[in-house]
């Protein structure tokens, strides 16, 4: 990420730095890969070590199961009841080691706040506005936003009426902007889908010097590690930053700033590529033209998933393609690999005099396989796999 700089920050790191009123600031330096990677410097009003309690957290544990026999998957993601928050209100569907794919239709701000230090998560929201309250401040969010959130981010996720529908992927690990589309660097190439100015940072710090129980009040802290759950309760809020600097931090992009990338045949879906994880890429697949070759085939061409298993989130349109298998808002597909996809029947025909495709959608391909829960299992269209022998 690009440096960014909010709030009270002093002009030298690790140098004596105090607020109006005298009192010393705290710096916690946030950072992955040990000192050498990307990282960020935040001054808090308080120690953010100064623990008071430590306990287990019991959170619920999704049964997963491998996809055995081989099948493809169609899962309808909103069938799934809704309630809870953006965290502990998720359902997973799929996982493996490096990744895990959850559905959340939440109802309510989080009761506690919230750290997940097992790897970065990225939130894409179907419907509804939420704000993320971080140590780095606000950011607003509504539907169409990717909202990514670094590793061991102490966060909260606010929902201040109705409902948000968010397909919710945690990693085991960083997910970042695919290296091709930055330059030796780091920023942007001409050329790339989107740009820095797509990038919607916070902008203001959340300075809290109290908890909402009132002053002095201890505040606890749901921590996500690899090794299960624990609630740490500290002393001091942990929004107490008045400021930070760095190239670590939340931020938002709207799929709707994602430039397609067209040409005279068509595109492979490398050219859709938005993020980087450990394992998986993920691809935004927006309106945009046609191939426009008299004789190109509009639509993507059958493809076996040698390497990789596919899953499409279907945000919003008309799903060209997938006329008659079933697909709608809101659902997601898993293609894994040795299944051989493509168009559905007559699709190809359909499109041929079309111009321009209307469909947004998220594709998740990891290089694993991918297991399969029972929630998403309960939700699942038995009749998909014979989807591609039903003619239009």
């Amino acid at each position: 990420m690009y440096y960014k700089r909010v709030g009270d920050v002093p002009r030298k790191r690790h140098t004596w730095h105090r607020d109006g009123g005298g009192r010393r600031l705290h710096e916690e330096l946030m950072g992955e890969e040990g000192f050498s990677g990307s990282s960020s410097l935040l001054y808090h009003l308080n120690s953010p070590s100064a623990l008071v309690d430590i306990e287990p957290a019991e959170v619920e544990h999704a049964a997963l199961s491998a996809n055995l026999p081989l099948s493809p998957w169609h899962f309808r993601a909103s069938k799934l009841d809704p309630g809870g928050d953006l965290v502990t209100g998720r359902k997973l569907l799929l996982a493996n080691d490096t990744i895990r794919i959850s559905w959340a239709e939440a109802t309510s701000t989080n009761e506690l706040l919230y750290r997940n230090a097992a790897g970065d998560e990225l939130v894409f929201v179907q419907s509804g506005e939420a704000v993320l309250e971080s140590v780095f401040g606000v950011l607003p969010a509504s539907a169409g936003d990717y909202v990514l959130i670094p590793s061991s981010t102490t966060h909260r996720w606010v929902i201040p009426d109705g409902s948000v529908q968010a397909l919710v992927v945690e990693a085991a690990g960083h997910v970042s902007i695919p290296d091709r589309y930055l330059t030796a660097t780091g920023q942007m190439r001409e050329g790339a889908p989107f740009c820095e100015r797509d990038l919607r940072p916070p902008e203001l710090p959340v300075v809290v010097d109290q908890s909402e129980a009132g002053p002095g009040e201890p505040v606890p802290v749901l921590v996500r590690t690899r090794a299960g759950w624990s609630k740490h309760t500290h002393a001091h809020h942990p929004f107490d930053v008045v400021g930070w600097d760095g190239c670590n931090y939340p931020f938002v992009f709207s799929i709707h700033d994602f430039e397609p990338i067209v040409g005279r045949i068509h595109q492979p879906p490398p050219v859709h590529q938005t993020f980087a994880g450990p394992g998986f890429v993920v691809c935004s697949f927006v309106p945009r033209l046609y191939d426009f070759d008299p004789d190109a085939v509009k639509v993507p061409y059958h493809h076996a998933n040698v390497d990789s298993d596919e899953v499409l989130f279907y945000s919003a349109g008309d799903f060209m393609s997938r006329r008659g298998s079933g697909i709608g808002s809101c659902s997601i597909s898993l293609h894994p690999a040795g299944f051989v996809h493509g168009p559905q029947p007559g699709s190809v025909e359909a499109a041929a005099g079309e111009s321009r495709t209307d469909e947004t959608a998220v594709m998740i391909d990891t290089f694993s396989p991918l297991l399969i829960s029972e929630a998403a299992r309960s939700v699942s269209d038995p009749d998909y796999p014979a989807s591609w022998s039903r003619e239009l």
